[in-house]
């Protein structure tokens, strides 16, 4: 896929570093705090970017300084940002994440501009989505809009990939047609189903759920065991390679951003072991953005995969 529209959330990043997470009632002492962009959408923006893929993106942000940093950074990249809107009078959005000495993170957002994307914002810019190979989206933009991009992208015969994020029950089944690859982890993959999750004969038959109402493909990651393709009639697991994790801010956003950007309609295993290892690799650093891989790391990752 050589451009690819991105529809969805920009964040600024609160990172908390902490021993072990807040239990409910407690209060604990943070151990440091960095401030990043990222959301869902910008990170996998950002990372597509980094790929060298042509990629746009649609979006919102506030008429405030986390709004001009959000989109500078994802120029830095390449993104084509002229599709994400500033938004007067309206915060742009903010997540705060807490992290613990495992690297796994918890995490609050408040949606602000990200809320404010809609059916005719998409409409607004359909240009980008008439020019697109692919449309990724995730669940941090408004439902409506989701549900329309997807339907538009259809139409237009585009590659539809959903990152349900964070998961809902019962997503409409006219939203699940559109779909020709899911990308749930097994949390989200029990919300989406209300099926358990707990073993790999599980999340197969909850795939299987999913595409039993119209999604084509579910590609379900499984934290560090890796990530289960299950089709109609196959299922197989890639595992990841191991690594020392520090957090994983991230790392499922540049996952999906790698499957896409190496996928060419026909090869998603191999898109997979692909974004395993940089996905592996964003789990070893810091940070959303700032700890996807750099051009010429992504160049020797490319180049090995060949």
């Amino acid at each position: 896929m050589q451009n690819i529209l991105v529809i969805g959330s920009l964040n600024l990043d609160y990172a908390i570093r902490v021993k072990d997470m807040p239990l409910p009632g407690e209060t604990i002492l943070g151990e440091g705090l960095t401030l990043s962009p990222g959301g869902k959408g910008g990170n996998q923006a950002f990372t597509l970017g980094r790929f060298g893929r042509t990629v746009a993106m649609i979006g919102a942000v506030g008429d405030d300084a986390s709004g001009r940093m959000l989109t500078a950074n994802l120029e830095k990249a390449g993104v084509d940002t002229g599709a994400i809107e500033r938004l007067p009078g309206v915060p742009s959005g903010q997540a705060f994440i807490h992290i613990n000495e495992k690297g796994e993170n918890s995490i609050t957002v408040i949606p602000g501009a990200n809320a404010q994307v809609s059916p005719a914002m998409i409409d607004r810019h359909m240009d980008r989505l008439q020019a697109c190979d692919a449309v990724v989206m995730q669940l941090e933009v408004p439902l409506s809009a989701v549900c329309h991009a997807a339907a538009k992208a259809k139409e237009l015969h585009k590659t539809v990939v959903l990152d349900p994020a964070p998961a809902v029950p019962d997503l409409p089944e006219e939203l699940l047609r559109q779909v020709d690859i899911c990308k749930p982890n097994e949390t989200e993959l029990h919300i989406l189903t209300a099926m358990p999750t707990d073993t790999d004969e599980q999340v197969i038959a909850a795939a299987r759920a999913l595409i039993r109402k119209g999604v084509r493909q579910v590609t379900a990651s499984l934290g560090g065991r890796g990530v289960m393709l299950v089709t109609e009639n196959d299922a197989h697991l890639f595992a990841p390679p191991p690594v020392t994790v520090v957090d994983s801010t991230a790392a499922g956003d540049s996952f999906t951003a790698a499957m896409v950007a190496m996928y060419d309609g026909d090869n998603l295993p191999r898109s997979l072991r692909f974004a395993n290892r940089v996905a592996s690799l964003v789990c070893t650093r810091p940070g959303a953005q700032s700890s996807i891989p750099d051009e010429e790391e992504i160049r020797a990752l490319m180049q090995e995969e060949a």
